[in-house]
């Protein structure tokens, strides 16, 4: 879709007024067609009535063809639906902070949004908001226009509205600022897969190097999470560290932190390690990095 944008963009910077006419005819004929045929496509479908139905959830479900659907506004999911779906995604990430995330409605495709719990305070909620939350609503509702969410606390703004834009290139090279002046991008840039991390065991711990930066991986259940290899308590790697029950231990210092509370530490508070974003989309995991 990107690729067919910019192919426009350049259509219409034509100087050829004739050549410009007549490809900008050919692109709406040619939608006009294609429109026309997946909708009729999809009252096919419908006529299927319960079958219609589970071919449409897997119509919705499938990236690819929602993508395609969504371009023509035959998507069969709307808005609200596939935005909480995207909220449910991220709610495991908010839980491991103590937190949660309840949409507030949707006006004019600016979804507004309510932190909820101690991730209102934590120190990793700017790139909560702008990585986790955005990476997923814009993934399944491209046509999100805005985020705004409201009682965030940042480390470098007061508490408040921070509104989330998509990012657009203006022709240099840069992204779009949010309200507070942090670059958001929303092309998924900052994410990096991670491999096999399914193959990690039940309370164990992993060091991998993500796009040369190492970082551990705890696994607790179903749950996953990702923390920078460093004791804030001494300083030292992690190598070596270890859970006990939902705690990591240092094994140069012994300080124990909370895995599932954003790294808090048990005896000092004030210490916390540093939380990733961690995503799984179709199975893929994903780590979003500074």
């Amino acid at each position: 879709m990107e690729q067919i944008e910019g192919l426009v963009r350049k259509i219409e910077n034509l100087s050829d007024d004739e050549a410009r006419a007549s490809a900008l005819a050919l692109v709406q004929a040619l939608m006009e067609f294609h429109g026309a045929g997946i909708e009729r496509m999809m009252e096919i479908v419908a006529e299927s009535r319960e079958a219609g139905d589970a071919i449409f959830d897997r119509f919705g479900a499938d990236d690819l063809v929602g993508s395609l659907l969504l371009l023509y506004g035959q998507h069969p999911l709307t808005l609200e639906t596939r935005v909480t779906q995207a909220l449910d995604k991220v709610r495991p990430y908010l839980d491991s902070h103590g937190g949660n995330v309840e949409l507030l409605g949707i006006t004019d495709g600016v979804v507004q949004l309510r932190m909820q719990g101690s991730c209102k305070s934590c120190p990793s909620s700017s790139m909560t908001l702008k990585l986790a939350i955005e990476e997923a609503i814009y993934a399944a509702a491209p046509d999100v226009v805005g985020i705004e969410a409201e009682g965030v606390t940042e480390q470098t703004s007061a508490t408040g509205f921070v509104q989330i834009h998509r990012s657009v290139d203006n022709g240099n090279g840069s992204a779009g600022r949010a309200q507070n002046g942090n670059s958001v991008n929303s092309s998924g840039n900052g994410w990096e897969e991670v491999r096999d991390l399914s193959a990690l065991g039940n309370s164990a711990v992993q060091l991998l190097e993500v796009s040369g930066r190492s970082i551990l991986f705890c696994r607790l259940g179903e749950s996953f999470y990702a923390y920078g290899n460093n004791c804030p308590g001494c300083g030292s790697a992690l190598q070596g560290a270890h859970l006990e029950v939902t705690n990591l231990v240092c094994p140069q210092c012994g300080q124990q932190y909370d895995v599932i509370r954003a790294g808090r530490g048990l005896d000092q508070p004030d210490l916390h390690l540093e939380p990733f974003p961690l995503l799984f989309e179709q199975g893929r995991a994903k780590v979003a990095l500074p």
